[in-house]
């Protein structure tokens, strides 16, 4: 398995939700763009189902430049 971060989002109506794991330790961040432009941000830690519960949540795989340029706001 890969230690490199791996990055999901999904689009909801109205707003969007990017997420960051980290496959070591199934720590990450979870980044909720709203409408308005504001940027929440949560640190998480995840069980070793993430992927499976992602999958199922209907999120797709992104790019860790799209979730960075969000974190730092320039999304």
């Amino acid at each position: 398995m890969t230690n490199l971060a791996r990055y999901f989002k999904r689009t909801f109506d109205d707003y969007k939700v990017l997420v960051q794991v980290n496959p070591q330790d199934f720590t990450g961040i979870e980044l909720i763009i709203h409408p308005d432009g504001k940027i929440e941000k949560t640190t998480m830690e995840f069980d070793e189902e993430i992927y499976d519960d992602l999958e199922v949540d209907e999120f797709e795989t992104c790019s860790p430049l799209e979730f960075n340029l969000y974190l730092k706001g320039l999304g």
